[in-house]
């Protein structure tokens, strides 16, 4: 479970994230203030760290220059309301490896950090399919090693929960799985998550995947009993 260190001193803005972050599968800490964050990022070794750059004590920016400058490389995604051109420059001049200003949509900056993940751990053997590196079915495409989707040869933004979703319907070859079931393999059936988080998910895959989600060809629903993929 990839490790996500937010520091943000909007609490609400921070709570939200948190809880998304975690639905997605990730294990989320927050800190409200500079020195704060750059103390977790030393101490707990997170795998990205999403920084606000107006932070009470220590800004963004001073945060970073630390971080860099005492050996710490853990990939940084800057998330700021200040937008400017120029601010974006000292961002990447001082080692930031994504810059994502508010507001912004949730969708975007869940496949952000998805990316950063995926580019810096590389892909796992573990995500293959039943060994195979490569899924397609109708315009879709999956490459599973590199864990990117296509439709029609374009690149789609999938979260990483509805990548490994559509990866276990796909494992059972026609079966019909449940919501429960589901929420095993996907989530580790954690208690902050429940059935309509599937549901909420599928709708997405299909609004992503399917030519007429509202009639899908590939993502069905069996009343009552769960869900089955159709190649």
């Amino acid at each position: 479970m990839a490790r996500v260190l937010l520091v943000e001193d909007n609490v609400d803005l921070a709570y939200g994230l948190q809880n998304n972050l975690e639905i997605e599968g990730y294990e989320v800490r927050v800190a409200e203030r500079g020195e704060t964050g750059l103390e977790q990022a030393r101490e707990w070794d997170p795998d990205l760290i999403i920084l606000d750059l107006m932070l009470p004590d220590l800004d963004g920016y001073r945060v970073l220059q630390h971080l860099r400058k005492s050996g710490v490389m853990t990939p940084v995604l800057i998330l700021t309301a200040r937008g400017e051109e120029s601010d974006k420059v000292l961002g990447f001049r001082l080692g930031a490896d994504d810059y994502v200003t508010k507001p912004f949509g949730l969708m975007e900056l869940l496949a952000r950090v998805e990316a950063i993940l995926r580019r810096v751990q590389g892909p796992s053997v573990s995500d293959a399919v039943e060994g195979q590196d490569a899924e397609e079915f109708g315009a879709v495409r999956i490459d599973v090693r590199s864990r990117t989707v296509l439709r029609d040869g374009i690149e789609l933004s999938l979260t990483p929960k509805e990548l490994d979703l559509l990866l276990a319907l796909i494992r059972r070859r026609g079966a019909v799985v449940s919501r429960l079931e589901l929420l095993q393999e996907v989530w580790g059936h954690r208690a902050a998550v429940v059935s309509r988080t599937v549901d909420t998910h599928i709708s997405e895959l299909r609004r992503k995947l399917e030519e007429e989600p509202s009639h899908p060809r590939h993502i069905l629903t069996l009343h009552k009993a769960g869900y089955r993929f159709q190649p």
